[in-house]
């Protein structure tokens, strides 16, 4: 007994820190969601008319779109590319893969913009190749420019994924894939009898890290396009920060942000569940 209070003292500094850092400030938001203010003068009492403002208002229902549509290009593209290479490559892929992780997302941003430019490399290449009608402004065209962001957030995290399924695919026991090779198993079959079961739980991991850099983007779009054109790339984050800091509606602001919380927990807690 007297052994598991003293583990509890040795905790206790770390609760108390997580305690004021984090679930304060997350209580705090949820009380201003339920005012009228604008961060310094006298609060008005709203109720839920926030949150009804953030489902009907079609300037903040967008970014949550935007949000979700940037999981599936954050956790597609790296996670089956990750799969790929950690199979393929054995001893674990290049470490160069790791590079994007080396550079900060602003000047990942900044680096993206100049490529995807209209005289960036990207626009050049496809010129070069005869596929002048492709080419345009990536990041200035409406169209295009919530999937380029999407696949700037991939290369981000495409050397994390592959780092953590490379370690799975490594953890596996040689044995398995000889017993699939003696019953006549292709390099098709054996990845999906062998590795991809293997390998379920770094999938997991690596779906909920890309789901919740999607969800809480801001530093690559605030970089890039500043949630233009026409707000086609605006996010939730970038809406909460726009709210709070240039109009000044801090009760909308912390709905939003309380509404973005209830959903990474609900696009992680099943991937938690299955992963398990």
């Amino acid at each position: 007994m007297a052994g598991r209070w003293a583990g509890w003292l040795f905790v206790l500094p770390a609760l108390a820190v997580y305690g004021v850092f984090v679930l304060r400030p997350l209580a705090l938001t949820a009380q201003y969601s339920l005012y009228r203010w604008d961060g310094v003068g006298p609060s008005t009492w709203v109720g839920w008319d926030n949150y009804a403002a953030v489902f009907t208002d079609p300037d903040l229902v967008a970014p949550l779109a935007h949000a979700l549509l940037l999981v599936v290009a954050f956790a597609a593209g790296p996670v089956l590319l990750g799969l790929a290479l950690a199979a393929a490559v054995r001893p674990g892929p290049s470490l160069v893969l790791l590079l994007p992780q080396a550079v900060p997302p602003i000047a990942a941003g900044l680096a993206w913009s100049v490529l995807l430019s209209s005289t960036g490399a990207v626009n050049r290449s496809l010129e070069a190749v005869g596929l002048h009608g492709v080419a345009r402004t990536w990041l200035g065209d409406s169209s295009t420019a919530l999937a380029a962001v999407g696949v700037i957030g991939a290369w981000a995290l495409l050397g994390t994924c592959a780092l953590l399924l490379s370690a799975g695919v490594r953890r596996l026991d040689p044995a398995l894939y000889e017993a699939a090779r003696l019953d006549g198993a292709g390099r098709w079959r054996e990845f999906r009898a062998v590795t991809l079961p293997g390998v379920r739980r770094e999938v997991g991991v690596c779906v909920v890290i890309t789901s919740v850099a999607a969800l809480s983007s801001f530093d690559v779009v605030y970089v890039t396009t500043l949630g233009g054109p026409g707000g086609a790339t605006s996010v939730p984050a970038l809406e909460v920060f726009h709210l709070a800091f240039t109009e000044r509606q801090v009760g909308l602001a912390s709905a939003l942000a309380v509404v973005l919380v209830v959903l990474v927990l609900a696009v992680v807690a099943p991937v938690l569940r299955w992963s398990r």
